[in-house]
């Protein structure tokens, strides 16, 4: 899954560009989720009373509503993007108006001085209502999502790639930087993917419920030399051979 993020103060196009490109995506037969980060304090799809209210102040959550044209999941505190995402199963997620998660960024604004409000090491393109005069600003393309979105989406299918895992810096740090400074690495192609200690070791992986939990490579050694250890005193085992565990099943306590 790739995750790319537009950014701009209000009434810059964010809502335009991110939508022009979920459309381009789509027509190239691209499964595509959103996640819309929304600045006001008293946003609430639910409200006190409501059956479903009930229901998360019984002890559920999440509250699930299910109507007859749309099915809403509510959870009463703030996520996480990962935690998010890892509801996701798409091929691209944008991200609107997310600026606490460092992925490849998209700037909307009216004006230079707008981009400058905005602008981190992981922008790699402008939009928005400045693309009216400036085609590139700083290296960086200026492309009108109204009339190019066709080149701004060849550009995000050309630099985006799956978020690296942003860990803590000092629980990791094996690549030599962090993962928003290795974002910006990689998009200005100076590191590549495969420079992540973290994602680049396919030798070990651990699974939950279908889902990749990232490893730091110190733990990653620390699983390897358990179940190694183990398996390794058993009939059957041969160096080099490829190991599959699982623990868990069906649970019959019910």
């Amino acid at each position: 899954m790739k995750v790319f993020t537009v950014v701009g103060i209000t009434r810059s196009g964010k809502t335009t560009t991110i939508e022009r490109i979920i459309a381009e995506l789509k027509r190239r037969r691209y499964s595509v989720g959103s996640v819309k980060d929304i600045h006001f304090e008293e946003f609430a799809l639910d409200t006190e009373g409501t059956n479903t209210d009930r229901h998360y102040r019984a002890g559920a959550e999440p509250v699930t509503a299910r109507g007859l044209y749309e099915t809403d999941f509510l959870c009463k505190e703030r996520l996480d993007v990962p935690e998010i995402l890892s509801f996701y199963d798409r091929d691209w997620v944008g991200l609107e108006g997310v600026e606490d998660y460092p992925v490849p960024r998209i700037v909307t604004a009216h004006d230079e001085e707008e981009i400058e409000q905005k602008l981190t090491d992981t922008t790699f393109a402008i939009s928005g209502r400045v693309a009216g005069w400036i085609d590139s600003y700083r290296g960086l393309p200026v492309l009108d999502a109204t009339r190019d979105v066709q080149d701004l989406v060849d550009l995000i299918e050309d630099k985006v790639f799956p978020p690296l895992p942003h860990l803590a810096e000092e629980c990791c740090g094996a690549c030599g930087a962090s993962c928003a400074e290795m974002t910006a690495l990689i998009l200005r192609a100076e590191r590549s993917l495969s420079d992540c200690a973290v994602r680049a070791d396919d030798e070990v992986q651990l699974y939950v419920d279908g889902r990749r939990i990232d490893m730091v490579p110190f733990v990653q050694r620390i699983l390897s030399n358990a179940v190694l250890g183990v398996v390794g005193e058993l009939d059957g085992y041969r160096p080099g051979a490829d190991l599959e565990v699982k623990i868990g099943g069906e649970d019959d306590s019910s």
